[in-house]
C-alpha cells in the first residue's frame, strides 16, 4: 500500500506484543508494584471495585429474597426469573448506549460515578413498590442505569494500570464484586433476621448505604484510550524514526467525523474478529445456564434443603469467601500464563468452566448439605476465575477506542441471547424436574461454552498481531504525511476477504492515484468484483485495510463512502425498473442533501450527454434498451461527482457501438478528474482506456503496471484467451472462438 520502511517490523511486533503484556515472560513485578507504577494509585481501582460491590447488593437482595417477593407480590417463580433477565436485558441495552457515549470524547470515570449514584436511588425505590408490573419498571430502570458496568469499569481499568497487570487488575475488579456477593446477602441476612425487617424494609437500608458508598466514587477520571498498551507501541514507532524523529507522547491521531466509525460500524468491526467472536459465543453458552442460575438455586435451597430467607442469605454470603480467596492465589497464575502466551490463559478459562459444570453435578447429587456447599463453593470460584481470563482475552485484541463496545457486545449475548433462552430452557426444566432439574441442566451450556473457549485460544495470538500491525501501520503513514510523502488517492493494503468460509482474496494490494484510469482484469472468478466490494463498503474485508487520503475508511459504511466521493456502478443493469429515468437520478443524488439545485443541475447534465436519456425521461427504467441502462448507471457519476468511480463490466452484453459510446463517456468523466477502476473481461476495451492495469487470478494480485506491459505477459493473458476461446467454442463455433483469441493477443 505504502513505501514505508518495512525494516525493524518484526522488533515493532514484539514490542507491540509486550506493549499490550505479553512479554514471553514470568510474572515479574507485585500488584501493588504495578499500581504504585500507573500514577494513578489505587483510587480508581477501589473505586470502580465499590461501584461492582454496590451494584451486586441489589441483584443478590432480589435473589436471595425472591421468593418473599414472590408470595408478597402473588407472582410465579418464572415471573421472579423473568425480571431478573428483563434488569439484565436493560443493563445490556445501556451498555451499548454508554459505548456509543464515550467512544469519541473519554468520560468514562464521570459516567461510571453517575450512574452508580442512580443505580442506588433505584435501590431505595425498590422497597416501594407494591405490584409486579411497578417492580418489573423499577428493576428494569436499575438495570438501565447499570449499563455502565459492562460497557466503562473494565476497559477504564485497562487504561489505567498498566498491560503487565491486566490479569490480576481485572481479578481484583472480580474479587470486588464477589464481595459485593458476600456484603449483600450478609447484610441482608442481618436486617431480615435478627432486624425482623421485610424485603421493602431490607430494599430502603440498602440503598440508603449504597447512595452513601457511591458518593464516595465521584474523582473518577477517564486517563483517555490506550495510554498503557497501544500508546506505548505508538512510542516506540515514532522513536524508529516517524514524526521526524521526534518522539512525541503515545496518544492516537485525533479522529476525522469524516471517517471516524460510528457505534454500529464499530460493531460489525468487532465482529469480524476471530477471538472476540468466539468470545461473544461462550458468553451465549454461559449466560444459558448463569443468568437464570442464582435465581433458581434459591428455590433449590429452599425445597431440597428447606432454607429461610436468613438462612438463604447466610449460604450465599458465607460460600463466596472461599472464591475470594482462589482468586486471590490463582491471579498471578493467570497473568504468567497470559505474559507467556495469551492462548494458555484461554485453555485455562476452558478448563475452569469444564471444571464448574462436572461440580454442578456433585451439588445435586450431594446426599448431605455438608457435601452440598463445598461443592457449590467450588463451582463458584471456578466460574469467577473464567471472568478476568475472559476478558482479558477479548479485549486485548481489540483497540482501545472500541473496547467499551466489545465489552458491552460480551454483555448483550451473556444476558440478552443467552440469558432469555436459558430462561426457555431452565424454565422447562422447571416445571418438569423442579429447581433440580433447572441446575443440572447447566452443566450442558457450560460444557459447551468450556469447548468454545479453547476454540479461542487458537485464534488470539494472530488477532493481537493484526492489531499491533494495524496501529504500526497507522503510525507510519502519519509519520509519511507529516514528511509530505506522496499518499496515494486510494489504497487496499493485504486485503483478506471470505463469503462464510470460502476465501476470495488473499493478500490483495491494489491502489489508484489522483485522477487515474485503472484496469482490472482477471477471468471469472479471480475475485475482481469482490474487491470491488471491499473498496465500495459493501463487503468488508476479514482483515487487511482500505484508505482514502490516508484515513482508514476498512469498516466504513458504504453509504459513507459515498458521501466521500466513493462510488460503485456495479455488474449489470444499476437502475431501479419501476422508476422513471428522471426518478432514478434523483435517487442517486442523495448525498446533496437539501440541495436539490445541485441535484437538478447534475440531472441536466447527464440528459445533456446522453441525449436518448433525455428523449425517454419520464419512460420507466426498466422498459429502457441494455445500452441505455448502462447509460443511466453512468449517470451517477455526474451527478454525484465522486473523486473514485468503480465500474464493474461496463461492456457486459452490449453491442460494440454502445459500448463505444460508453467508453466515450468515461473518458470524459475521467478527464474532469475523477479516478476510474475499470472491471473489464475484455483485454482490448481495458486497454484501450486504462494507462495502468492489475491482473487478478484466485484472488490474487499476478502482475500491477503499465497496461501495455500487460500485453507483454502470455502467461496471463493465456488465461483470458483460454475462456474466451471456450465461450465462443460455445456459442458460435470453433471458428468464432478463434477470432475472438486473435482479438485478445493483440
Amino acid at each position: 500500500m505504502i513505501d514505508a520502511p518495512e525494516v525493524g517490523l518484526d522488533a515493532l511486533r514484539e514490542a507491540g506484543r509486550a506493549a499490550m503484556g505479553v512479554t514471553g515472560e514470568g510474572v515479574a513485578e507485585s500488584l501493588a508494584a504495578a499500581v504504585r507504577g500507573s500514577r494513578a494509585g489505587w483510587y480508581p481501582l477501589l473505586s470502580v471495585g465499590l461501584l461492582a460491590v454496590i451494584d451486586t447488593f441489589q441483584l443478590y437482595a432480589y435473589v436471595a429474597l425472591g421468593p418473599d417477593i414472590a408470595t408478597s407480590l402473588g407472582i410465579s417463580h418464572t415471573a421472579v426469573t423473568m425480571i431478573l433477565v428483563l434488569d439484565q436485558l436493560a443493563i445490556v441495552v445501556a451498555g451499548l448506549a454508554v459505548a456509543g457515549l464515550v467512544q469519541r470524547v473519554p468520560r468514562r470515570g464521570l459516567v461510571a460515578s453517575a450512574t452508580g449514584i442512580a443505580w442506588s436511588v433505584l435501590t431505595l425505590f425498590t422497597g416501594l413498590v407494591g405490584s409486579l408490573w411497578q417492580l418489573g419498571c423499577v428493576m428494569v430502570a436499575d438495570g438501565a442505569s447499570s449499563g455502565s458496568v459492562q460497557a466503562v469499569h473494565k476497559p477504564l481499568l485497562l487504561d489505567t494500570y498498566p498491560a503487565a497487570a491486566r490479569v490480576r487488575v481485572l481479578s481484583a475488579y472480580q474479587v470486588a464484586a464477589v464481595s459485593g456477593a458476600i456484603a449483600a446477602p450478609g447484610l441482608v441476612a442481618l436486617l431480615s433476621g435478627p432486624l425482623g425487617l421485610g424485603w421493602r424494609g431490607v430494599f430502603l437500608v440498602m440503598g440508603v448505604v449504597c447512595v452513601a458508598a457511591s458518593l464516595l466514587t465521584v474523582r473518577l477520571r477517564d486517563p483517555g484510550f490506550g495510554g498503557q498498551d497501544s500508546g506505548r507501541l505508538r512510542q516506540a514507532v515514532r522513536a524508529q524514526g516517524g514524526r521526524g524523529g521526534v518522539v512525541t507522547s503515545g496518544a492516537a491521531p485525533p479522529e476525522d467525523p469524516a471517517t471516524s466509525l460510528r457505534l454500529m460500524e464499530i460493531v460489525q468491526r468487532l465482529l469480524l474478529i476471530p477471538t472476540l467472536r468466539r468470545t461473544l459465543a461462550v458468553a451465549a453458552a454461559l449466560g444459558v445456564g448463569l443468568v437464570p442460575l442464582n435465581s433458581y438455586f434459591s428455590f433449590f435451597l429452599e425445597q431440597r434443603w428447606g432454607l429461610g430467607p436468613t438462612q438463604r442469605a447466610l449460604f450465599f454470603a458465607l460460600v463466596p469467601i472461599f472464591t475470594v480467596v482462589a482468586m486471590i492465589a490463582g491471579s498471578r497464575h493467570g497473568e504468567s500464563l497470559y505474559r507467556r502466551d495469551p492462548s494458555r490463559l484461554l485453555r485455562l478459562g476452558a478448563l475452569l468452566i469444564g471444571g464448574a459444570a462436572l461440580s454442578l453435578v456433585a451439588v445435586v447429587a450431594a446426599p448431605a448439605f455438608w457435601l452440598m456447599a463445598p461443592a457449590f463453593a467450588v463451582t463458584s470460584a471456578l466460574l469467577a476465575g473464567v471472568v478476568p481470563a475472559l476478558y482479558t482475552g477479548a479485549l486485548s485484541v481489540v483497540a482501545p477506542r472500541m473496547r467499551p463496545h466489545a465489552s458491552a457486545l460480551i454483555g448483550v449475548f451473556l444476558v440478552a441471547v443467552g440469558g432469555i433462552l436459558g430462561l426457555l430452557v431452565l424454565g422447562s426444566a422447571d416445571s418438569r424436574y423442579g429447581p433440580a432439574g433447572s441446575v443440572v441442566a447447566v452443566c450442558f451450556p457450560c460444557l459447551i461454552a468450556a469447548l468454545l473457549m479453547r476454540s479461542a485460544s487458537s485464534s488470539v495470538n494472530v488477532d493481537l498481531d493484526n492489531l499491533v500491525d494495524s496501529i504500526v501501520e497507522e503510525e507510519r503513514l502519519a509519520a509519511l504525511q507529516a514528511r509530505g510523502v506522496h499518499l496515494p488517492l486510494l489504497a487496499c493494503h493485504r486485503v483478506d476477504f471470505s463469503y462464510g468460509a470460502l476465501q476470495v482474496l488473499f493478500d490483495v494490494d491494489f491502489h489508484v492515484e489522483e485522477g487515474e484510469m485503472v484496469a482490472l482484469l482477471g477471468t471469472n472468478g479471480a475475485g475482481k468484483s469482490t474487491l470491488l466490494r471491499v473498496i465500495s463498503g459493501i463487503g468488508l474485508p476479514s482483515s487487511g485495510s482500505v484508505r482514502f487520503r490516508g484515513a482508514d475508511i476498512t469498516y466504513l459504511d458504504a453509504e459513507r463512502r459515498v458521501r466521500l466521493g466513493i462510488v460503485q456502478v456495479p455488474g449489470g443493469r444499476a437502475v431501479f425498473g419501476r422508476m422513471s429515468v428522471v426518478d432514478n437520478m434523483r435517487v442517486f443524488g442523495f448525498t446533496h442533501g437539501r440541495d436539490r439545485g445541485a441535484v437538478e443541475r447534475g440531472i441536466e447534465r447527464s440528459l445533456a450527454v446522453f441525449p436518448r436519456l433525455a428523449e425517454r425521461r419520464n419512460q420507466a427504467a426498466g422498459t429502457l434498451s441494455g445500452g441505455e441502462q448502462q447509460m443511466l448507471a453512468l449517470s451517477k457519476a455526474l451527478i454525484l461527482e465522486p473523486r473514485v468511480l468503480c465500474i464493474d463490466e461496463l461492456s457486459l452484453g452490449l453491442a460494440p457501438k454502445v459500448v463505444g459510446e460508453l467508453l466515450t463517456m468515461v473518458r470524459a468523466i475521467n478527464a474532469t478528474g475523477t479516478a476510474v477502476v475499470l472491471v473489464e473481461q475484455s483485454v482490448n476495451v481495458a486497454l484501450s482506456l486504462a494507462t495502468r492495469a492489475y491482473f487478478m487470478e484466485k484472488g490474487e494480485v499476478r502482475f500491477q503496471g503499465r497496461a501495455a506491459d500487460l500485453l507483454e505477459r502470455d502467461d496471463l493473458l493465456r488465461s483470458v484467451f483460454l475462456e474466451g476461446a471456450a465461450r465462443g467454442l460455445a456459442g458460435a463455433g470453433a471458428g468464432a472462438g478463434s477470432r475472438a483469441a486473435v482479438g485478445v493477443l493483440r
